[in-house]
């Protein structure tokens, strides 16, 4: 719970409602990737290299329950 109650006292002072709503979409996606297991650094860093060539229509393709999903897969054992 803490750092939710750190978010919530940090957004008064992001600068602007703009600013706010990006924060909240970056802080969003991070607690996405820990609750599916992904290291949050790690995904980003996967996912801004991917994003230059990347087609919009397939943008699910990068939210981190596919990425945890391939990763599943891929550790599973030969049926």
């Amino acid at each position: 719970m803490k750092p939710i109650a750190l978010g919530r006292k940090n957004y008064l002072f992001m600068g602007s409602e703009g600013g706010g709503k990006s924060a909240a979409i970056a802080y969003t996606q991070i607690e996405t990737a820990k609750l599916n297991g992904i290291d949050p650094q790690a995904w980003l860093t996967w996912v801004l290299a991917q994003t230059a060539d990347h087609n919009i229509n397939r943008i699910n393709e990068l939210m981190p329950w596919c990425d945890a999903a391939k990763a599943a897969s891929q550790s599973a054992p030969p049926p």
